[in-house]
């Protein structure tokens, strides 16, 4: 079974680029098996982030399939991936949509990183729309067994490596020559 995405929106005060202070409403993501958990769960990740009062104005389950994390990106995109199958009987082509939410720093890394999402299908499959979502922070499930550290890796790690180019790994290389094995 996989996560259920609960979107929590949640209304405090923040202070904006030019040092004003406002209330903004926000939407924000949490992995949890129900509204009550969820609402507990947004509490507590809210509060290590808000020094002041915050309202939870909505909760509602998320459309998403599937959530994928990335490195150095810093917001989330809506991709709508649509996978083309031939109905035998019929004789047509059907498409079944579903959502998935990437993180990039723009829609052309989002259009990428959804390829490499979805580089294991078998089927054929489209991405007729990607969006930047409102949503600010994403907050995955974690087993408590983890420290901070090990559960941010985690999830970062979770569908987040994308392959490295060549010069980035013969740049990395010459910051650690020991690893280098020498060629026979």
């Amino acid at each position: 079974m996989g996560a259920i995405w609960y979107e929590c929106k949640v209304k405090y005060r923040k202070i904006d680029d030019n040092g004003v202070q406002k209330v903004a409403t926000e939407p924000y993501l949490v992995d949890a098996l129900s509204y009550t958990e969820a609402e507990s769960r947004i509490n507590e990740e809210m509060a290590a982030y808000v020094s002041e009062e915050f309202k939870i104005t909505n909760i509602k389950v998320a459309n998403y399939a599937e959530i994928h994390p990335f490195e150095n990106t810093d917001r989330w995109f809506k991709s709508k991936v649509s996978l083309l199958a031939y109905d035998e009987e019929s004789g047509k082509e059907r498409k079944t949509s579903f959502y998935l939410l990437i993180q990039a720093n723009d829609v052309k890394e989002a259009y990428d990183n959804t390829v490499f999402a979805m580089k294991n299908t078998m089927g054929e499959y489209t991405i007729p729309a990607i969006s930047e979502s409102p949503i600010m922070d994403v907050f995955p499930y974690f087993s408590g067994e983890e420290d901070g550290l090990e559960q941010l890796e985690k999830f970062n790690a979770l569908k987040a490596s994308k392959p490295v180019k060549e010069e980035e790994i013969v740049d990395h290389m010459e910051f650690a020559p020991e690893l280098v094995e020498e060629s026979i």
